[in-house]
């Protein structure tokens, strides 16, 4: 008699797959979580092992795109001793890379409602993890610095650095250039901009800088 094969474990990253296939092949949501296990040939116990709602779910995929760019960073063994302009140069063209590996169903989850706002949500921790790169960038840069007023704002800062990702990731989206060459001038450009800035122009000046971008793209 033939032991039956043992049941290959489920794990977080296998759910995020099924997950991603499932909205690209049915252009929707999965209405309920019963329906897309069903689908998948999963107990509904595995999903809810990892995620309490398909919100959840959606917010835990771009936290994936950060912590793999994360990874991706420090692997490189130069990256440490890069300057802090070049640090967010590396984040903002490795982050991108891996969103246009992923571009069908980025595109999906950013235009699948029609409120921008709504599609914005799912960006929440992203946005978390993005400021604190930025912040633990300037903290950095601070250390070296004895005079108080020649400190950068942390948290204005990385508010800053925020809204540059807002408006590149809006340009991305709209991009059509082959190999999307033109985002990586965007990113060049408009890192190398706001870096100068920071150097050159009180922050709450590049706050309103910010802004205007976001409602430029986003509005």
């Amino acid at each position: 008699m033939v032991a039956k094969a043992k049941a290959k474990k489920i794990t977080e990253d296998n759910i995020i797959s099924m997950y991603m296939d499932y909205v690209l092949e049915h252009e929707s949501v999965p209405k309920s979580i019963y329906k897309f296990c069903k689908e998948n040939k999963i107990p509904e116990t595995d999903f809810y092992a990892f995620f309490g709602s398909v919100e959840s779910l959606q917010k835990d995929i771009w936290n994936k795109f950060y912590t793999n760019t994360e990874t991706l960073l420090h692997k490189n063994a130069e990256f440490e001793s890069f300057t802090n302009k070049d640090k967010m140069l590396t984040f903002f063209y490795t982050f991108f890379e891996l969103l246009t590996l992923n571009r069908s169903y980025v595109l999906f989850a950013l235009k699948q409602s029609s409120s921008p706002l709504k599609n914005l949500e799912q960006l929440k921790d992203l946005r978390k993890h993005i400021k604190g790169f930025a912040t633990g960038l300037i903290n950095d840069a601070n250390a070296d610095k004895n005079l108080k007023i020649t400190k950068y704002n942390p948290q204005l800062f990385s508010e800053g650095a925020w809204l540059q990702f807002l408006f590149v990731l809006k340009f991305w989206m709209d991009d059509n250039s082959a190999g999307f060459e033109k985002t990586d001038m965007a990113i060049e450009k408009s890192i190398n901009t706001i870096f100068d800035i920071f150097d050159n122009t009180p922050l709450e000046n590049i706050l309103d800088f910010g802004k205007f971008l976001y409602k430029e793209t986003f509005a």
